[in-house]
């Protein structure tokens, strides 16, 4: 890139759009249409036409910078990447296709591999989180509340962890017992992220699992309230894999837990 991006200006205003794409979840919901990708997963035409909205605007804002989305992925050339957006449009289609508030809207920004801003909206529990580097992200609540999240503060209670299931793994069991977590929820989408950097909750482990474009934008959210963001072997994680696949994850809400 020749010029240096302005991520604070990008991310505000994908703000407004993110509103938009929202509300055409919730109005294609209501027609729900659902079609079996390649890989015999669900996609509905909520996550389409999301995805139609976001890529759209995001070619407008910052042609120069490549669009990579999970509904488009078998358009992309397989090479590794340094920077770009990443763009999921609906993440945990399961809950959107059954009704559920915990599916959310996601487009991360990638800059030398590393998850430098990204924003999260979940339209049904009318919650956005954002950030735009370290000590810069921030909720906004009904369109209107707006809070700067800060989850490195100390807080005197149990430790609650997040999972991906009601019935976790072994592995991750041993991961929870090690940070000596004795409560957990399970929760499906990249809400976990933006759980941890609101302060709700402490703690998420998951196995090597799902794609760069799951995490991206709740990565950089964490982050920018605080959080640390790790593999189980405690290395970084970068983006821009050839494969899009994502190595072990381990969310700590800050250095205490």
């Amino acid at each position: 890139m020749k010029n240096k991006i302005d991520t604070q200006k990008l991310i505000k205003k994908l703000i407004p759009i993110f509103y938009k794409a929202g509300s055409k979840s919730i109005q294609c919901a209501k027609k729900l249409k659902i079609f079996t990708k390649d890989d015999g997963t669900p996609v509905s035409n909520g996550d389409l036409e999301v995805d139609k909205i976001l890529q759209k605007f995001l070619k407008k804002i910052s042609p120069e910078i490549e669009v990579v989305s999970e509904e488009t992925i078998k358009n992309t050339k397989i090479k590794k990447r340094q920077t770009f957006w990443l763009v999921d449009p609906i993440d945990g289609t399961s809950s959107y296709i059954k009704g559920g508030s915990e599916y959310t809207i996601n487009a991360g920004l990638i800059i030398n591999q590393k998850p430098v801003a990204g924003i999260i909206y979940a339209p049904k529990k009318k919650r956005l989180f954002y950030s735009f580097g370290k000590n810069k992200a921030y909720e906004i609540f009904d369109k209107k509340k707006k809070i700067k999240l800060d989850c490195s503060k100390i807080k005197k209670r149990d430790k609650i962890a997040l999972t991906n299931s009601s019935k976790p793994s072994e592995i991750i069991r041993r991961i929870l017992k090690k940070y000596k977590i004795n409560h957990f929820v399970s929760m499906r989408s990249s809400l976990k992220f933006c759980m941890i950097a609101s302060s709700e909750f402490d703690f998420y482990a998951a196995r090597a699992r799902a794609r760069e474009w799951d995490y991206a934008a709740g990565h950089a959210i964490a982050e920018g309230a605080g959080a640390i963001v790790r593999t189980h072997q405690n290395k970084k994680i970068l983006y821009g894999k050839r494969g899009f696949k994502n190595p072990s994850l381990l969310i700590r809400r800050n250095s205490k837990i």
